[in-house]
């Protein structure tokens, strides 16, 4: 069994037009998959969905962060496919941040600017980590107390437990998951480093299709079993960066 592609773009040949792709990464230093979305900036799809906590803050972002932090220079996030027109919905829980002398607008405040037909759905960060984790563990609804009394509550079902109130919230239902991992072998078991543990492990597994973009490739063994995060049949295709 070997889950290795010799090549993103071949990795992400079958993303089709309207398809919802999860979007692993917490920021510029969560572990970005870059090398997917470079690839798939260049498919001739559109009317795609994104989901993801920070998916769409953009090169912006990415200049601005490396004043204070060390920046990958490979760094690329789904703000390209929303530059390219590709994106008709946003599923986020933080589009834009507050960044003292941003060198250009972020991408999601250009769309509204220049009146691009983008639907966007705020999420608190949490409830969209068990929202995409619901999907994976084959839960139907959950309540939650977040957002409770908000904006975020229009529109949604609200119960009553235990004297507190609560919304019930929905799985979000993928086709592709793009995430990045440190490393992996060809059977496609994971380990992580830093913060790309974060919303990476947590959409492995949670769509039709995980894509892996890892920085190195091991032979089998090589991996210790008590280091494995994500295993193998959480992951259908591994690509190296």
């Amino acid at each position: 069994m070997n889950k290795i592609f010799n090549s993103s773009d071949q990795a992400v040949a079958d993303v089709f037009d309207g398809a919802t792709i999860l979007c692993g990464g917490f920021g510029c230093v969560g572990g970005v998959p870059s090398t997917l979305f470079k690839a798939l900036v260049k498919r001739p799809i559109k009317n795609l969905t994104i989901v993801g906590n920070t998916p769409v803050l953009g090169m912006a972002f990415q200049k601005a962060a490396a004043r204070t932090m060390t920046v990958p220079e490979s760094y690329a996030d789904a703000s390209l496919l929303l530059n390219n027109g590709q994106v008709r919905k946003l599923i986020i829980s933080v589009p834009t941040i507050a960044i003292y002398k941003m060198p250009e607008p972020f991408p999601i405040v250009k769309a509204i600017k220049e009146g691009k037909d983008i639907e966007i759905e705020l999420v608190p960060q949490g409830t969209l980590a068990e929202r995409i984790r619901a999907a994976r563990a084959g839960i139907g609804a959950f309540y939650t107390q977040a957002g409770v009394g908000t904006y975020l509550a229009r529109g949604k079902e609200t119960r009553e437990i235990s004297g507190k109130s609560y919304l019930l919230e929905y799985p979000i239902e993928a086709d592709f998951a793009f995430i990045w991992a440190y490393k992996a072998d060809r059977y496609g078991n994971l380990i992580y480093k830093g913060t790309s543990r974060t919303f990476n492990a947590t959409m492995a597994g949670a769509a039709k299709i995980t894509i892996a973009e890892v920085a190195e490739v091991v032979e089998l063994g090589q991996l210790d079993p008590e280091t494995i995060v994500t295993p193998a049949a959480y992951v259908d295709r591994v690509v190296k960066r």
